[in-house]
């Protein structure tokens, strides 16, 4: 019998072995920073829907973020550039403050949502998260 998310125990979950061995909330909690470890947990996990959901949060996170941040460092690589033209040492810290905020919110938003799985918590990302949830619930 399959759960739906809204009578789901992430707490179960959590305590649970996922299908690697690991403890759930540990295995979820690999997966942001480790992300192969995400892939496996979507692809073979069959019973905890817990790691399952954070293995495919992760998984989108790696590949949506990795996106927009790449689109995003052009942006700010091209808002440098018009800098620069005015002046050089402005532009390169609008460039390097711009890259560095960047990587900080990416990073940031992947270690927090590592920190809300190893708790045990179904903690969803923006968009993506609604997505990862409908897969691991199918």
């Amino acid at each position: 019998m399959m759960q739906s998310p809204q009578n789901y125990s992430a707490a179960s979950g959590a305590q649970q072995k996922s299908a690697i061995g690991m403890q759930g909330n540990l295995a979820a909690a690999l997966g942001y920073p480790i992300g192969i470890l995400g892939l496996v947990s979507a692809i073979i996990e069959k019973d905890n829907k817990f790691v399952k959901f954070h293995g495919f949060q992760s998984l989108f996170w790696g590949i949506g973020g990795g996106i927009l941040l790449f689109i995003a460092m052009f942006v700010v690589g091209i808002i440098g550039t018009v800098v620069a033209q005015i002046s050089a040492g402005l532009g390169l810290m609008v460039w390097g403050l711009g890259m560095l905020a960047l990587v900080a919110i990416y990073l940031g938003a992947l270690l927090f949502a590592a920190f809300k799985a190893y708790q045990g918590q179904m903690f969803k990302l923006p968009i993506i998260g609604n997505i990862a949830e409908k897969l691991a619930f199918k």
